[in-house]
């Protein structure tokens, strides 16, 4: 369902997230792309909160990386099959959503970006609980 593990390590350096890429396995990774996205949204919502409008765009605009970067750039359509199609469309929808939040300074956004992609991170993280 996702592409190689030398994608998510180079997309994870680019957009900013740091600590423990190198060690990481392709599952960890995933799951730090989740932290780093949802770790960005509240940034931005504490900032929209103190009217820090830079910060606000800053940290939406690493979470919009983080989604469309490593997220759903790290997609393997062709492995995941529906699934992949499935969350494709969520993070297309979630770009939407940050894109509008950024521009009307719209924190019942950030909530709902934060809230569905929590949802997404706790499967992901079922995952790996369920392999052990």
């Amino acid at each position: 369902m996702f592409a190689p593990f030398r994608t998510f390590a180079s997309t994870y350096s680019r957009v900013g997230v740091e600590t423990g890429v190198t060690e990481a396995s392709p599952h960890r990774l995933v799951a730090m792309l989740f932290d780093g996205a949802i770790e960005s949204i509240h940034q931005a919502r504490g900032a929209l909160a103190s009217r820090d409008i830079a910060a606000k765009g800053q940290a939406i605009g690493k979470a919009v990386r983080i989604v469309d970067e490593g997220l759903k750039g790290g997609l393997d359509r062709g492995a995941g099959g529906q699934l992949a199609t499935d969350l494709s469309a969520l993070y297309d929808y979630l770009l939407r959503r940050l894109t509008e939040a950024n521009l009307r300074n719209d924190d019942a956004a950030l909530a709902e970006c934060s809230t569905l992609l929590d949802s997404v991170r706790q499967g992901w993280n079922g995952i790996a609980t369920q392999a052990h």
